[in-house]
């Protein structure tokens, strides 16, 4: 008996088949991602009921509902790297409950960009932390991981789809660019993600974080040093920071000096750093402004560095 089937559908059958026996390697998680959200919608949907504690207070002769108001708004981004040896282990990572981390996105280092939980939901990704006065940085920034094991430079294709995903945020959300930063800034005393070998300053040029200028810390001084063929009239007494001017044979050089007044502690703080561990704000600020000689001690060029990311932070 002849099939009722012609030939020429026999291998597409053949690939519907084959697609029906592969599975999904996260479909049970991605059921329970959706669950989760579920719940939550449901709990937003709920008009608000006195909570435990509020039945005591003398409440209004009904419930009113706002109608200004909108989904939760990041404002950093914390950039992370994974520490693992792939993206599929992170993957597995991100989807055990037990685990209870996460981030919004996974960057692999062939640039495929997992996006794992809406920008507008909270994801376990930085932990205990303080940025500036901000102590939950888990509920105001979106947390991105970078596939690499900590040690190994990120992959160009990496950071290609990195800094497309940035300028996503960036316009959707608004988010300043002096808010993009790593986890090592946020966590100095726990963390040193991503590792010294990470762009910061190319992301800082196509606008994302922060950066010097790298000329005008070659021209910053400390005062009250004189410079060499300083103009003497240029000279004042005040230990304030005064712009110098330097002779040299064929071009005037603009030099700042650094005043006596100058506090590097003050300035971590005031940059954003948590000071309270003094020495692990410093390997944070090297690690990412310095990248070399990571440690708790400023140099001289260090300060220098340091001092004109502070004057830009005034600003």
């Amino acid at each position: 008996m002849k099939s009722s089937t012609p030939k020429r559908f026999l291998p597409f059958c053949l690939a519907l088949a084959l697609a029906a026996c592969t599975t999904h390697p996260y479909t049970s998680t991605n059921r329970a991602y959706k669950k989760k959200a579920k719940a939550y919608a449901k709990t937003l949907r709920q008009t608000p009921v006195a909570n435990p504690g509020e039945d005591s207070l003398q409440q209004g002769d009904y419930w009113v509902g706002t109608t200004n108001f909108n989904m939760r708004k990041p404002n950093y981004v914390v950039i992370h790297h994974t520490a693992q040896n792939s993206t599929e282990q992170t993957l597995k990572t991100f989807t055990t409950p037990r685990t209870q981390v996460s981030a919004h996105y996974v960057i692999g280092r062939d640039g495929k960009v997992y996006h794992m939980l809406s920008d507008f939901l909270r994801a376990w990704h930085g932990g205990t932390g303080k940025w500036g006065n901000n102590t939950d940085l888990n509920s105001s920034s979106i947390g991105i991981e970078l596939d690499n094991n900590g040690y190994e430079p990120f992959a160009e294709a990496q950071i290609t789809s990195l800094l497309q995903v940035l300028a996503l945020l960036k316009k959707t959300h608004g988010i300043p660019a002096a808010n993009f930063i790593g986890h090592s800034d946020i966590a100095p005393s726990r963390k040193v993600d991503p590792n010294p070998t990470f762009p910061w300053k190319r992301l800082a040029d196509a606008g994302f974080g922060t950066w010097y200028d790298e000329e005008a810390v070659r021209n910053t001084v400390f005062a009250p040093t004189i410079p060499l063929f300083q103009d003497s009239a240029a000279v004042t007494a005040d230990s304030a920071a005064v712009p110098v001017t330097v002779l040299v044979p064929t071009t005037t050089v603009a030099v700042d000096t650094i005043p006596t007044s100058f506090q590097p502690k003050d300035a971590l703080r005031i940059i954003g750093y948590d000071v309270k561990n003094l020495e692990a704000a410093i390997k944070a600020f090297k690690l990412h402004f310095i990248q070399k000689e990571v440690n708790g001690i400023l140099t001289d060029d260090d300060k220098k560095v340091l001092y004109h990311l502070y004057k830009k932070s005034l600003e």
